[in-house]
């Protein structure tokens, strides 16, 4: 089966990186972490969410790679980043990376993101799987990896 045209952007720039993580669509959805541990048959920790705030000030994009059991503490990634965030429409979220919510890549970007942040407890797993594109398309990746593409910081985002 072919990829859709989002999934091969993902892999494409995957490839161009030197990431060997192979992209799959699944039958099943993988829009919420729940999901796609369920479709992949992975912990839901090892799920790599992929979420987009708004910088309240500079209204830049700011993606933060969490676990999917964590929640984002925004006092704490306000404190991280030196401003207040708030929660992206899907418009914004489209817009900044080019791609749905619930299919977000850590990587492969439509505009250069104001901070990436990857929450530290992704780094506990030898394997990840991280969406590619779609809320069908996912990729596994190690947590090296992951710091490698998405070019974040590492911190504690609970």
């Amino acid at each position: 089966m072919e990829l859709s045209e989002s999934a091969q952007k993902v892999k494409k720039e995957l490839i161009t990186r030197g990431i060997k993580g192979e992209v799959v669509e699944l039958p099943d959805s993988t829009r919420t972490a729940i999901e796609a541990a369920n479709a992949i048959g992975c912990t839901v920790a090892q799920i790599v969410k992929s979420l987009v705030f708004r910088g309240a000030v500079s209204g830049k994009a700011i993606l933060i790679e969490a676990s999917g059991v964590n929640r984002v503490n925004e006092k704490a990634v306000a404190q991280i980043i030196g401003e207040a965030i708030v929660k992206a429409d899907a418009d914004f979220v489209r817009e900044k990376t080019g791609f749905a919510i619930g299919g977000i890549p850590p990587l492969a970007h439509a505009t250069e993101m104001g901070a990436v942040l990857i929450d530290e407890d992704l780094l506990q797993y030898s394997e990840l799987w991280a969406a590619a594109g779609t809320p069908h398309a996912v990729f596994p990746l190690t947590p090296d990896e992951l710091v490698k593409i998405a070019g974040g910081k590492v911190v504690s985002i609970k």
